[in-house]
């Protein structure tokens, strides 16, 4: 399906979300801005797509640090006007970086500020669109989606991938996020979709065989939850190694047991010792093919 003329879609990867530019008659947008060590290519794309005009506003749809973490870049670039969901504004206000997650994953997010907020229900305009904003929690309590009904179009966050959706973070931390999940898919489904841009992956117009294979992944969630923690603890490594490309063997286990959502994850649902657990995690991608032993350390593998 092809894009609105005046909406272009950089597709990231994993480290990075998606990023969704808006070039309207009258103001540009950006939708989420990828992680922050890859703030100078974010600035490139945005600057290439861009063609000269100034970025006037920046959304996102959560605050997870491969959402946000080129926030700070921009601001500094452009003085864009941000908005960030309507949760999570004490939280950037005070910047807790407990709350917001940052040191509970291990990740980095440079401090960025806010101008206005979004809530559920909220109608915006990206590139001389109407949007509307939906609740979207499960993946994270306080994400949103963005919805142009005129053009069919989803920007779907972490709430639906064309494989699955994110992880399911409230429940590590023994908080409600399953029956969240099991509520914004069926939001999605109740929409007249014809396009889905995902927080990460190609755009896809498979919609019905999208939510199909995300509602059989949550009940085989649902009927165990420690498949969920298992899914957590592979991609808390499994994103490290894409931030740092390798890690010594020896640095694996203080990265990882460092992490606050680490533990909690293992405390409530695996109960192992933690050097057997962070043994398992590499054993996991390396069997996945997601990473590879070389010598004394564990490297990436696309």
């Amino acid at each position: 399906m092809k894009l609105p003329a005046s909406m272009q879609v950089f597709e990231r990867g994993w480290l990075s979300s998606n990023n969704i530019l808006f070039t309207g008659s009258k103001e540009t947008a950006l939708v989420d801005s990828g992680y922050a060590t890859h703030a100078p290519q974010t600035l490139a794309l945005v600057g290439h797509g861009l063609g000269g005009r100034p970025l006037d506003r920046l959304f996102n749809t959560h605050l997870h640090s491969d959402h946000c973490g080129g926030n700070a870049a921009l601001q500094r670039a452009y003085a864009c006007r941000t908005a960030i969901p309507a949760g999570e504004a004490d939280k950037v206000r005070g910047w807790d970086a407990d709350a917001l997650t940052y040191k509970a994953t291990g990740q980095q997010c440079e401090r960025f500020r806010f101008d206005d907020t979004i809530a559920p229900g909220d109608v915006l305009q990206f590139g001389d669109m109407t949007w509307q904003a939906l609740g979207a929690p499960g993946h994270d309590p306080n994400s949103l989606i963005f919805y142009c009904a005129d053009e069919r179009i989803l920007i779907s966050a972490d709430a639906l991938w064309e494989n699955g959706f994110g992880v399911v973070f409230p429940e590590l931390q023994g908080e409600s996020g399953f029956a969240e999940v099991r509520a914004t898919l069926e939001l999605i489904a109740s929409l007249d979709v014809k396009l889905v841009i995902p927080g990460h992956g190609a755009p896809f117009t498979g919609v019905a065989r999208a939510l199909e294979t995300a509602f059989s992944r949550l009940d085989y969630f649902v009927g165990d939850p420690t498949r969920n923690a298992q899914n957590a603890i592979k991609v808390f490594l499994k994103f490290l190694l894409l931030e740092k490309q390798a890690i010594p063997l020896a640095q694996l286990e203080p990265m990882l047991t460092g992490m606050i959502l680490f533990r909690e994850a293992n405390r409530r649902y695996l109960n192992k010792e933690e050097p057997e657990l962070v043994h398992w995690a590499v054993a996991q991608l390396v069997r996945a093919g997601a990473a590879e032993i070389q010598s004394d350390r564990l490297a990436n593998k696309d």
